[in-house]
């Protein structure tokens, strides 16, 4: 019951102090999770937060759901998945309230701005250590640069870029264990 409880604190703090969604929740994550609690890899977690946003729902809730599934199966995931949630829902429910009233105000219009600020800034911290665990060779920077162009000149679905890229990251090993068994004979 210890380690469930300490599951649905640690993401119930990420969630109350990480604003702009997964992206930005990811600088947290890896701190949290890996360094100070080292529940998983640094590579297991790039591996469930990709996972998490191929599949349906909300990144930081997939990834939630997956590391309390691995730490203690079925009652980790729901305690996981309620940690990450929880901030949101208090937080959103009294916003609602507010905002509705004094959205027209200055300085809450300001506040907001630099919100936006603070998270385009986390997004692209994660994008730093993202890119430097996930793009190892010439390979991974010509896929990088392609489904870049896909998504953002071509407009084209996540979804059809996560095909295609694992489809490409399966190639070399294909060509690979062609070759072994070409030697064989």
């Amino acid at each position: 019951m210890k380690e469930l409880l300490q599951l649905f604190g640690s993401f119930c703090k990420i969630g109350a102090l990480t604003f702009g969604g997964g992206y930005a929740m990811l600088p947290m994550l890896t701190r949290e999770l890996s360094e100070n609690r080292g529940w998983v890899t640094n590579e297991e977690l790039l591996d469930y937060y990709a996972i998490g946003q191929c599949t349906p729902g909300i990144i930081a809730v997939n990834t939630a759901t997956f590391v309390g599934y691995k730490r203690k199966g079925i009652l980790g995931g729901i305690f996981a998945t309620l940690g990450i949630a929880f901030p949101s829902l208090v937080i959103i429910t009294l916003i609602a309230g507010l905002l509705q009233n004094y959205a027209h105000i200055e300085i809450i219009r300001h506040a907001f701005n630099g919100i936006r600020v603070a998270v385009v800034a986390l997004i692209l911290s994660a994008v730093v250590k993202l890119w430097k665990t996930g793009v190892k060779n010439a390979v991974g920077v010509i896929l990088f640069l392609m489904a870049f162009i896909a998504v953002v000149v071509l407009g084209l679905s996540p979804i059809w870029i996560v095909v295609v890229s694992v489809t490409v990251g399966l190639i070399p090993m294909a060509i690979d264990r062609l070759k072994g068994r070409r030697t064989e004979k």
